[in-house]
């Protein structure tokens, strides 16, 4: 879960149980699309990432993190740029304690019936469509700039 220090820039939290890979085939080489529920606020996740440099297998357990900051002290990134080889080691950011990172943009939020929220984003073509409860996930607006943290439980 969230630190103290890191609970300042969490948007979202989650654990969830990867369901399925590629539940409508594999499309592209280089990526997988899972699907997964959460474990805690039970919303559905759909994922496009790279896995040629990430494995997950249907069945395992991640924690999924969305964050409008990697600086532990909740200052904004420039949301331009980054280079973990170039930052300075000795400034900890969110990104340490995860083993994917990706950073996107919210490209719709859609309202449905009984208080689910339908919220997609784009890391560069690689998607994630999140559906929840709207309690769960109003902190995430449409058009913002996010990071979506991964590591495996």
């Amino acid at each position: 879960m969230a630190t103290a220090t890191s609970a300042r820039v969490t948007l979202f939290e989650d654990i969830f149980e990867i369901t399925a890979l590629n539940p409508e085939g594999k499309k592209f080489e280089r990526v997988n699309r899972l699907s997964a529920t959460g474990t805690t606020f039970e919303c559905d996740l759909l994922l496009d990432y790279n896995c040629q440099i990430y494995s997950l297998l249907e069945g395992e357990k991640m924690t999924l993190v969305l964050a409008s900051t990697l600086n532990l002290d909740g200052s904004p990134d420039d949301h331009t740029s980054y280079n973990p080889s170039t930052r300075d080691r000795e400034d900890p950011t969110l990104a340490d304690n995860y083993e994917y990172v990706m950073h996107g943009r919210v490209f719709d939020v859609s309202y449905k019936k009984d208080g689910v929220v339908v919220i997609a984003i784009s890391f560069g073509g690689l998607l994630c469509r999140l559906t929840g409860d709207q309690r769960h996930v109003s902190s995430i607006l449409p058009d913002m700039r996010l990071y979506i943290l991964i590591k495996k439980d």
